[in-house]
């Protein structure tokens, strides 16, 4: 078993979508309207945007959290909570063994609440 999609609440497709195709770096993959649906591939994994959907929390891996904040942030993006440490990874069972989760948390056009995580070596 794989997951294939996560749902996202959007009130206004264009708005979300926009939000998303700046964050992920890349373009819907398909968009229906009627009735309402816009599609990213995030990783093999659908992210679907549409407005029947109730409000995710999604967590999504990014490569300098501290630079995508304050890129997001300069957008209008609200940030609910700055880069901070969650946890240190000793093993491999949640991230590479020697890395510390850093997360942060920001607002997507629609109020949703999104997580940035990266894996940052431990200095």
């Amino acid at each position: 078993m794989r997951l294939v999609q996560i749902a996202q609440h959007a009130d206004d497709l264009g708005r979300a979508a926009a939000f998303y195709a700046d964050l992920l770096g890349a373009a819907p993959v398909a968009t229906f309207d009627p009735p309402g649906l816009v599609f990213f591939d995030v990783g093999g994994v659908r992210l679907l945007l549409d407005r029947a959907a109730p409000s995710a929390l999604h967590y999504l891996s990014v490569d300098d959290i501290d630079a995508t904040v304050e890129r997001l942030r300069h957008a209008g993006a609200p940030v609910e909570a700055e880069p901070h440490v969650i946890f240190a990874h000793e093993d491999d069972s949640l991230g590479p063994a020697g890395s510390d989760e850093w997360m942060a948390f920001v607002r997507d056009s629609e109020g949703n609440l999104v997580g940035l995580v990266e894996h940052r070596p431990r200095a």
